[in-house]
C-alpha cells in the first residue's frame, strides 16, 4: 500500500519577510524550508511514520550504524517555478528508480518510487511558498536514507530512516556560466568494478574530498579521475559526469559501470542526438584528452551534474602540462545549446516532447 504523507505543520515557519529575504539571494545550501518529510522502515513492519514535520534536528544515537558503517544513500533534484505559478520536477522518477539502486547496492531497504514521488509532492504542499521564480533560482530537494538502528554490529540495520529537506538555491554561476579548470588525478582513484560508483552514496564523495584538496592548490575547481584497473580511462569528476565533443560531430562519455548513472547525463544524451550529434558510450583514453585537444580532435569538454547543469570545462592540468580548449562556453558552442534546450525545458520555456516534467503544485 502506498504512503500517505499528511503534513504536520510547522508552528515557528520563518516570517515571510525573512523568507523573501532569503529567496532574493538563496546561495546554495545554506537556507532550509519550514518542513521535511519523513518515513521510518523496520525490518518487522516495513515503512511506516510517514508525514511532513516541521524542520529541525534529529535525535540520533551515538551507536547509530550509519555513523560507523556509512549505510547512506541520497539524490539530488530541483523544483522549478515557471512563469504561471505552477511549481514542477524534472524526471523524478528516474531519481526515484536510481535511488532503489542504490538502496540495493547499500543493503538498504527500497522505497517504491510512488512513495518517493509522493513524498516530495507533500512537501511541496506544505512549503510551496519557498520555491523562487528568478533567473535559474530553484528549489534543491534532497531526498536521503540512512542506517538509524542503534547497533555496532557489522550487518545491514534492522531500522532505517528516510528523510527528505528542501533548500532554496540561486543560479550555479552568480556571474553566468564560467569555464572551469580540472586537475587529473594520478594518486587517487574513484572508484573500481564491483564497487560503488554507480550508487549515490555520502562515501564516494568522502573520498574525493582529498583530491579535491590537490586540484585546489594547483589552481583548479574540479578533480577528473581515472580507472582503478589501469589509470588510464577517464570515468568522472568528483561528482559530475563528463562529455567531449569532437570534430567529427560525436557527443563522446564515458561508459556505466563503475561511474553515477545521471539523471541529467541520460537526458543530455537524448538531446545531443535530436542536435544531429553521434553519441558515444565507451572507455575515453587520458590520452584522447591530453593530445586530442591542442590537435584539434576535441573541440569541447564539458560536465553536468543537477547544481550546474551543464558546466564547460576550459582546462585539464597534471603534473607536468596541461590542455586548453579554446572557445570553451562560447555561447554558439554545442555545450551552451545543450545547456539552453535542457534549461528551457526545466524551467517551462520550451515544449517538452519527452514528458520528463513532472508537476509538484
Amino acid at each position: 500500500m502506498s504512503l500517505q504523507f499528511p503534513i504536520e505543520l510547522n508552528p515557528r515557519p520563518v516570517t515571510p519577510e525573512r523568507r523573501a529575504e532569503i529567496l532574493a539571494d538563496p546561495g546554495f545550501g545554506k537556507h532550509f524550508t519550514d518542513h521535511m518529510a519523513r518515513a521510518v522502515w523496520t525490518r518487522t513492519d516495513g515503512w511506516q511514520q510517514a508525514a511532513v514535520v516541521p524542520y529541525g534536528d534529529i535525535s540520533l544515537s551515538p551507536a547509530a550504524a550509519v555513523l560507523h558503517y556509512a549505510q547512506e544513500i541520497f539524490e539530488g533534484m530541483k523544483a522549478y517555478r515557471h512563469a504561471d505559478g505552477s511549481i514542477w520536477t524534472f524526471r523524478p522518477e528516474a531519481n526515484g528508480e536510481r535511488f532503489i539502486r542504490s538502496a540495493r547496492r547499500l543493503a538498504l531497504p527500497e522505497l517504491p518510487v510512488a512513495d518517493f514521488t509522493a513524498s516530495m509532492t507533500a512537501l511541496l504542499r506544505a512549503d510551496a511558498a519557498w520555491v523562487p521564480g528568478g533567473q535559474e533560482q530553484s528549489l534543491y530537494l534532497r531526498p536521503f536514507m540512512f542506517a538509524s538502528e542503534a547497533f555496532l554490529g557489522v550487518r545491514p540495520a534492522d531500522e532505517v530512516t528516510y528523510l527528505l529537506i528542501a533548500c532554496p538555491v540561486g543560479p550555479y554561476f552568480s556571474g553566468g556560466v564560467k569555464p572551469v579548470s580540472i586537475w587529473l588525478s594520478t594518486d587517487y582513484t574513484r572508484a573500481a568494478r564491483g564497487g560503488t560508483g554507480a550508487a549515490k552514496c555520502g562515501g564516494n564523495y568522502a573520498s574525493s574530498l582529498a583530491p579535491m584538496q590537490e586540484a585546489a592548490a594547483h589552481g583548479c575547481e574540479q578533480v577528473c579521475f581515472l580507472d582503478a584497473a589501469e589509470n588510464r580511462y577517464v570515468e568522472e569528476l568528483g561528482g559530475m559526469n563528463l562529455y567531449f565533443v569532437t570534430a567529427d560531430g560525436k557527443l563522446v562519455t564515458p561508459e556505466l559501470g563503475t561511474i553515477l548513472e545521471g539523471v541529467t547525463r541520460a537526458s543530455i544524451l537524448t538531446l545531443a542526438k535530436e542536435l544531429g550529434l553521434d553519441v558515444e558510450e565507451r572507455p575515453v583514453d587520458i590520452a584522447e584528452w591530453q593530445q586530442g585537444v591542442p590537435a584539434g580532435r576535441i573541440t569541447e569538454i564539458f560536465a553536468c551534474g543537477t547544481g550546474a547543469v551543464v558546466t564547460p570545462v576550459g582546462r585539464l592540468a597534471w603534473a607536468d602540462g596541461e590542455a586548453v580548449t579554446p572557445n570553451a562556453g562560447g555561447e554558439d558552442t554545442v555545450t551552451m545549446r545543450l545547456r539552453r534546450r535542457l534549461v528551457d525545458i526545466q524551467y517551462g520555456r520550451a515544449e517538452d516532447p519527452h514528458g520528463w516534467m513532472r508537476r509538484l503544485a
